[in-house]
């Protein structure tokens, strides 16, 4: 069972880790400074989010961990780990659609809706990193 103690830590290979779904309490961080952009996380075990300069990145409900959190124009990819199944939802471009890989399979296009949001279901077992990629097709 892995967690991120400290809520939100940059990684050596320039990326994001950041939840702690052990909480029994919400617990924030804000104004976490990376590449030029401020990020906030609010995370227990009924819920873990992510905001970056205001806006909302990602949310899972139940509270998940998430490691190695990578965001660029064509691509999300992270791993999470959790207690039980999770909703996760990302904020992405408004009706595009979205390549979607869990444990490395491909799942399925997801188009996301007028708003930018994107919401898969991810099965997690305790103690288990389950990867997740989201391409952009062109």
């Amino acid at each position: 069972m892995a967690v991120v103690s400290e809520l939100i830590r940059k990684e050596s290979g320039g990326s994001l880790s950041f939840g702690d779904y052990t909480l029994k309490e919400k617990t924030k961080k804000d104004g976490f400074e990376f590449e030029g952009d401020r990020y906030k996380v609010k995370t227990f075990n009924e819920i873990t989010k992510l905001e970056k300069n205001g806006s909302f990145v990602y949310e899972s409900v139940p509270g998940t961990a998430v490691f190695n959190f990578v965001e660029t124009d064509k691509q999300i990819s992270f791993e999470v780990e959790g207690t039980e199944d999770s909703q996760i939802t990302l904020e992405l471009e408004s009706s595009k659609e979205y390549k979607t890989y869990v444990r490395g399979e491909y799942i399925g296009d997801v188009k996301t809706n007028l708003g930018g949001k994107l919401v898969l279901s991810v099965e997690l077992n305790e103690g288990e990193r389950v990867s997740v990629k989201v391409d952009k097709q062109d």
